[in-house]
């Protein structure tokens, strides 16, 4: 009998410089579960399940945007994944590559079966905030979230493709990358889809469209929303709650969550088109959300990640009506600073609990 898709390890995989086969996954995935660091034992207990006969496992979805919640994946299917991503950025056999993303989430998770199948040699760091720091080894291939990606500028030229995911990638940040002499692009994806199913590269010029990986089909429903078939990595078509434009067949440009939607006065808000707008002034993280309020419904609000100072929330109020993009709808009623954002498990926002802080 054949042996199963996963067990197929290249076998130019190296994991932080030794050579792995399938035999070999079980005893470290129960070493590092027994005695790894802390951020090496999900990874650990990872290894002992792509390591069994079971060809499902069960993953946690982020909660950015909503409760997090388990879903089973096909272990197929995220072979599939990782061909799909090596198709399109052409990685190829003994090319290096950088597991610096929590293995409790899919990303991280979905590094190392890339890696496995398709033969990269992989070094494992513990996730921070400037993953590179530590190390002057170059990289072909890494995927980080937004905020490592801008705390790691400095040492960025030392990879040659860079995936950023998690969270959009800001007006500061994507000018600052395109002055550096890397290929970068912003994924779009989620658990469901086993991470990224589209990516945008992040160059000069108006390069405002994802561009799907191959064999994903995409469509929109009554909504707005992006409808994905990919056979491939999902048995059923993932209906999401993304607002987007199609511009061709594997084209589009996201707008925003639907879910998110402020209805303030009868006017319908999109957050995510007043935050690309908003962030032409702002350099700190932050976000808008809609808050209970008597008269309109929900009040339009800005939420700075920032030590707040006396008289700042009238000056920036005043530079935000300057904005000559936004309407006078979109202008924020009110600014809040809080001096840090609660974060998710796999280091984004989480706009719910800092909204908590806020509205008591």
């Amino acid at each position: 009998m054949e042996n199963p898709i996963w067990h197929n390890i290249h076998p130019d995989f190296r994991f932080n410089g030794s050579p792995l086969v399938f035999g070999d996954l079980l005893e470290m995935g129960h070493s590092l579960t027994k005695e790894g660091a802390p951020f090496e034992v999900p990874l650990g207990e990872f290894l002992v399940d792509w390591a069994s006969d079971k060809p499902t496992l069960e993953v946690n979805t982020s909660g950015s945007t909503g409760k997090p919640k388990k879903i089973v994946l096909k272990k197929e299917h995220m072979v599939n994944s990782a061909l799909a991503t090596a198709a399109y950025f052409q990685l190829r056999p003994k090319q290096t590559a950088l597991l610096c993303l929590p293995s409790t989430g899919i990303a991280g998770k979905m590094m190392l079966v890339r890696a496995m199948v398709l033969g990269l040699h992989l070094d494992v760091v513990e996730p921070s905030s400037t993953p590179l720091a530590n190390n002057g080894k170059r990289y072909d291939f890494v995927a980080m979230v937004p905020m490592q990606a801008q705390k790691s500028l400095d040492q960025l030229h030392r990879v040659s493709t860079l995936i950023i995911g998690g969270a959009p990638v800001d007006l500061t940040l994507r000018n600052q990358l395109e002055l550096l002499p890397i290929k970068a692009y912003e994924t779009y994806g989620m658990t469901e889809t086993i991470t990224h199913i589209a990516v945008k590269e992040i160059a000069p010029g108006p390069r405002t469209y994802f561009e799907t990986l191959p064999d994903i089909e995409i469509t929109s429903d009554k909504r707005g929303c992006l409808v994905i078939d990919a056979p491939k990595i999902s048995e059923e078509k993932v209906i999401t709650n993304d607002l987007v434009e199609l511009v061709a067949e594997n084209k589009f440009k996201w707008l925003g969550r639907y879910d998110s939607i402020i209805n303030s006065g009868g006017i319908k808000l999109v957050p995510e088109v007043i935050e690309e707008k908003l962030a032409a002034i702002l350099k700190a993280r932050f976000f808008v959300a809609g808050i209970p309020d008597e008269t309109l419904g929900q009040q339009l609000v800005l939420v700075v990640e920032a030590e707040p100072e006396p008289f700042e929330e009238n000056t920036l109020l005043n530079q935000i009506k300057g904005l000559k993009s936004l309407s006078k709808y979109e202008v924020p009623k009110k600014i809040y600073f809080v001096r840090a954002f609660s974060e998710t498990s796999t280091k984004k926002i989480d706009r719910s609990k800092t909204l908590a802080t806020i509205i008591r």
